[in-house]
Order: C-alpha cells, then sequence, then structure tokens
C-alpha cells in the first residue's frame, strides 16, 4: 500500500473532533476507499488542557497553526478554525505557500478572499477545497463541480441555514412569537455568538456567493448578495401566508442574467407543498436547475459534528485518490468580474396591510397601488372587532421598484395603522 497522506489539523471544536473521530474509527475503511492510509500527524487549538472526549495523545502537539501549516510531517492543512482572516488565513496562506493541499470549512474566509486564495492555490500546484463551507453534509460542491459539469446552470437556490429554518418552522409550527423562539435558539446553542450572522443572513449569503462562482464561473462576490434578515418577520406573516398556501423561508437565489449577477439571501415565500416549503427544522436544501439535467433537489443535515466533519473527509477522501480539480471548478483566472445585478428579476409578492377601518380605505389602496402599475392577483381581508382592518393581498409579477413605488403611496394615504409588510414569492 501507498505510504499515508498526513493531515495537519487546525481547530478541535464540534467539527474537528468529528473528523478526529472518523480517522480513528474507520481507518481500514479509509484505507481501503483511498488505496493508502489516512493519518493524522500533527494537531492545533487555543486549549491544550481541554478534555474533548477523543484521543489525542498520538499528535503532536503545536500552538502555533501557521507552524503546523508549514510541518515536513503534513501533507495537507485541515483548517477548522473558522474566522473570515487572522490565524485562518495566515494559516492557510502559509500552507498553500509550502506547497500543503488545505480542506477548509472556512465560508467566511472564502467569500471575502476566496479568488486569491484560489490563485495561490493553483500557482503551488495544491488542491484548495472548501466541500465543508457549504450546507454541511450535502456533497453540493460536488455536485456543481463534477456531476453537473455538463450542465449550463440557470440557477441554484436554497435554504443553507438550518438555524433561521429551525427558528421558522417552530413559529409555524407551535404558534409562537419571533422573540420568543430566538431566545430558545440561543439558549440551546444553536445561534452563533454573535446572532446577526445567524439571523441577518450573513452566514448563508456567504455559501450563496461561493455556489453562485462555481455555478456561474464569476469570480466569489460576497458583496454583490443582497442580505435582509428574518428579523422582521411575524407570527402573522406566517399563519397569513400558510393561510394562502405558501411558507416562509430564508432562501438564497442566485443567477445570471442579462442585467448582471442576482444574488439575493431573503425571506420568500414558497408554495407550502414544494420540497422547499416542507423542509422543515435545521435541515437544509440545495435546489440547482441545469439547461440538460432539469431540477436537481439536494436535501440534508446542514451543520452537526458527523454531517459537516463528513464533508471534510470527502475532500481529504478525493487527495488522498489523487484527485485535483481547480477551486472553483475552472481555472481561477478564467473566472468573470460580473457585476451585480441592480434589479432582481420580477416576482409576486406578499404584502400585509392593517388599515383604518373606514370607508373608502380600499379604494385609496388599490389606487396607489394602481398608480405605481402594480396589480392585485388575491386579496383577503380578516375579521377584526376593533378599529384595525388587516387586509392581505398576493400581487401579479412586480419589480420591487415598483412595489415600493405602490408602498409609498399607500403610506402617503394615511390609512395604514402600521407600515406595509412586502415578502417576494420565489417560484420553486
Amino acid at each position: 500500500m501507498s505510504k499515508p497522506l498526513r493531515l495537519g489539523l487546525a481547530g478541535l471544536g464540534t467539527v474537528g473532533v468529528g473528523v478526529i473521530r472518523i480517522v480513528q474509527n474507520h481507518a481500514d475503511l479509509l484505507a481501503a476507499r483511498a488505496g493508502r492510509p489516512v493519518e493524522i500527524a500533527a494537531v492545533s487549538a487555543r486549549s491544550r488542557s481541554r478534555d474533548r472526549g477523543v484521543d489525542l495523545s498520538g499528535y503532536a502537539w503545536v500552538d502555533d497553526p501557521v507552524v503546523l501549516a508549514t510541518r515536513d510531517d503534513i501533507d495537507v492543512f485541515v483548517e477548522l478554525m473558522g474566522g473570515e482572516d487572522g490565524p485562518a488565513k495566515a494559516a492557510t496562506e502559509a500552507a498553500i505557500a509550502a506547497g500543503k493541499h488545505v480542506v477548509t470549512a472556512n465560508k467566511a474566509m472564502l467569500a471575502v478572499y476566496g479568488q486569491a486564495l484560489a490563485e495561490a492555490a493553483e500557482a503551488a500546484n495544491v488542491a484548495l477545497r472548501f466541500e465543508a463551507a457549504v450546507a454541511g453534509g450535502i456533497p453540493v460542491i460536488k455536485a456543481l463541480t463534477e456531476g453537473l459539469a455538463g450542465n449550463r446552470i440557470r440557477r441554484v437556490m436554497g435554504v443553507m441555514n438550518g438555524t433561521c429554518n429551525y427558528i421558522l418552522t417552530r413559529m409555524e409550527n407551535e404558534h409562537v412569537a419571533y422573540d420568543q423562539v430566538f431566545a430558545d435558539a440561543q439558549a440551546l446553542g444553536y445561534l452563533e455568538a454573535d446572532p446577526n450572522l445567524d439571523v441577518g443572513g450573513i452566514d448563508a449569503g456567504h455559501k450563496l456567493a461561493l455556489l453562485a462562482s462555481i455555478a456561474f464561473g464569476t469570480r466569489v462576490n460576497f458583496d454583490g448578495v443582497q442580505l435582509e434578515g428574518i428579523q422582521r418577520i411575524s407570527i402573522t406573516d406566517i399563519e397569513q401566508a400558510a393561510d394562502m398556501g405558501f411558507r416562509i423561508k430564508l432562501l438564497g437565489v442566485a443567477r445570471l442574467t442579462g442585467r448582471g449577477l442576482e444574488q439575493r439571501m431573503q425571506p420568500c415565500l414558497v408554495p407550502a407543498d414544494s420540497p422547499l416549503g416542507q423542509l422543515q427544522a435545521a435541515t437544509n436544501m440545495v435546489v440547482i436547475e441545469g439547461d440538460s439535467v432539469g431540477q436537481v433537489v439536494l436535501r440534508g443535515a446542514g451543520a452537526g459534528e458527523g454531517p459537516t466533519a463528513s464533508a471534510v473527509m470527502g475532500d481529504v477522501m478525493d487527495i488522498a485518490r489523487g484527485f485535483r480539480l481547480s477551486t472553483f471548478g475552472q481555472k481561477a483566472a478564467s473566472l468573470v468580474d460580473v457585476q451585480p445585478a441592480q434589479a432582481a428579476t420580477p416576482a409576486a409578492f406578499y404584502l400585509r396591510l392593517t388599515l383604518k377601518d373606514a370607508p373608502g380605505v380600499l379604494h385609496k389602496i388599490t389606487g396607489a397601488l394602481a398608480d405605481a402599475g402594480v396589480s392585485i392577483d388575491r386579496m383577503r381581508q380578516y375579521s377584526h372587532r376593533d378599529t384595525a382592518a388587516p387586509v392581505l393581498m398576493v400581487t401579479h409579477k412586480t419589480s420591487r421598484a415598483e412595489l415600493d413605488h405602490a408602498i409609498e403611496g399607500i403610506v402617503a394615504t394615511g390609512v395604514t395603522l402600521e407600515h406595509p409588510v412586502a415578502i417576494r414569492i420565489e417560484e420553486v
């Protein structure tokens, strides 16, 4: 059997421990499938004394991850520290410069520095792999770069943050307000130290930017992702959307249009009976549409020790087998710099209004919509006992600019008691 593939593992949190468990528990299986043993040579983490529930005695300990990345006795640097820059970026750059392959789960680092790191890896003739950075255990990177490589991709969309999906599905299933479910998620440790990374759509936006680069052959442009979180979604929106046959998801959508690259991470309504609409709890789902294959749906655990470590090891195994692929599925120099689309593709919208209960109010509302060129597909007025009249509308397809103009006109009539809530309805 060939000589072992030796790993240097930086970061011994949940995912790092998961990688160690796989290497220790499945050594024979890995060797049989790779044609060579896969071993861990050295590790690095912030605390040497912490009990992580795995045996580290057989590995060299290195305090500085940059030093670990350049050791002569490792072939692959596995970066699981996280963070957009700092030690993660410095150690990754050092590993590439030293001729080491890199496997990382660091979506934030790649979303910002992916182009430069990919160019450096290709110049050094080493692999830079990141399956674990997007959608946890779902092999979506492999699907785009390998299985669907013969397709021109039309659209990529999906639920890419399990915490947000957990919050939204609990709100619907248990009729609990956002603030309560948010507090529960925080107590359970589901949220990042900075919760806005999750509920603000930033974490999922990083993932969408990476998928868009692979799908459309463009340079990663996280700054071009339109971000909107779930903080303003109310239990009323969820219940009334369900009454109309929809569910609300934090949905990422990317497509290359004649107007530029459209990248959106925002709450959207999707049909309740669609695969995305049926997605529950902390599960992720990515939908890919190709010109030859049609629609492909990938569903699975988006985070956690086992699923994410599984994705890390998938990349490690490719390297062990001698499989080489450019970071984003094609040479980094060939990725094109595309401007962000200035406007999203037209869509229908859910529009929730709380109106004064007085004669002529609906006439003013429909007039404001007509003046902005927005037509109504469906409208429902709910029963009420006070002076506030809740009204729900679904528009025909329109641009967000036209809808915003209509909302300005509606507010200007003076008949609204709350600011209107508008949520895009995505065709899936």
